[in-house]
């Protein structure tokens, strides 16, 4: 049975903190790939203000030249609120022969009890939370916790950068940086 970690968000824009959780909880679980697969729109969160092909199209760029990334556009090709309990649902149906593992960050965990059909979802998936400062650990979470050196970056602050005409050089992958300025993405008119 092959081990798949799935890491999942709006990647509006994606970043090396992203891959270093997706690197990270590969090593520490031994996961034989991890699937990055971008929100059409979060639960959580408001609809993402990038267009979903170009958030695809830079999760593609950021993970190029990884043996063991992939891309998984499920939640977009379905289109609609993505909850985790109905992509996973039909991830098992359509893999019956791989293990998921969703990889969260701690600050998620606390979340979890209010996530959409969450004592169904934890029959059908393993969650990993990786290890955040300033979010305390929950053993009773039911999460297996991988540490990560502490990067503070988020796309948020990457947006606000960009609009304030700052450079994200080290912040994103450079395929990444060229993307954003190749089509003026986040008010870079660069």
């Amino acid at each position: 049975m092959k081990k798949i970690g799935i890491l999942g968000g709006t990647f509006d824009p994606p970043h090396y903190g992203h891959l270093l959780m997706a690197e990270y909880c590969r090593e520490d679980m031994g996961l034989d790939e991890v699937w990055f697969m971008p929100s059409y729109i979060p639960p959580h969160k408001k609809e993402s203000q990038t267009d979903a092909e170009l958030r695809l199209e830079m999760v593609e760029r950021a993970i190029t030249g990884h043996p063991d990334f992939r891309l998984c556009d499920i939640e977009l090709v379905r289109k609609g609120t993505s909850y985790t309990y109905d992509t996973l649902t039909l991830l098992n149906n359509e893999y019956p022969d791989h293990h998921f593992f969703f990889i969260i960050g701690g600050d998620m965990v606390q979340n979890l009890p209010q996530w959409y059909k969450i004592n169904e979802l934890k029959t059908i998936v393993d969650f990993v939370g990786v290890k955040r400062p300033g979010y305390e650990w929950n053993p009773e979470a039911g999460v297996h916790y991988v540490e990560i050196p502490g990067v503070d970056v988020s796309s948020t602050m990457i947006r606000e950068k960009l609009k304030d005409g700052k450079g994200v050089r080290y912040l994103v992958p450079e395929a990444v940086n060229s993307y954003i300025k190749e089509h003026h993405l986040y008010g870079n008119d660069s």
